[in-house]
């Protein structure tokens, strides 16, 4: 199972962390939400629990939880910026479908 971060997303998520002041990394995971059925939530992680699964890349920690971690499998996150906005983004081999305003997604 893995869960990937270009060096961009690294780099921001240790930089939020910076910010923060104190931190494990961030905590992604899906709920279910919008016309297509889910929706990425994106958190900050303090700590680890037995069911959480870590992943490390350029020294940036994510943290999944096993419900979430079926639907993750094989994601990439990158930070981009288009223009005047800069925001994370998952490319994620699992969704089928994804909404027209691209907030919600369905998988396989």
């Amino acid at each position: 199972m893995s869960v990937s971060l270009t060096e961009v997303a690294a780099q921001r998520i240790k930089h939020m962390l910076e910010e923060r002041g104190s931190g494990l990394g961030i905590r992604l995971g899906v709920k279910k939400n919008g016309c297509a059925g889910f929706a990425y939530v994106l958190d900050f992680a303090d700590e680890k629990s037995e069911n959480d699964t870590v992943f490390t890349q350029h020294d940036a920690t994510v943290v999944v939880d096993q419900d979430s971690l079926e639907i993750l499998e094989g994601i990439e996150i990158d930070y981009v910026t288009e223009g005047l906005n800069k925001s994370f983004k998952f490319r994620n081999p699992n969704v089928t479908d994804m909404c027209g305003c691209g907030e919600s997604f369905s998988v396989k």
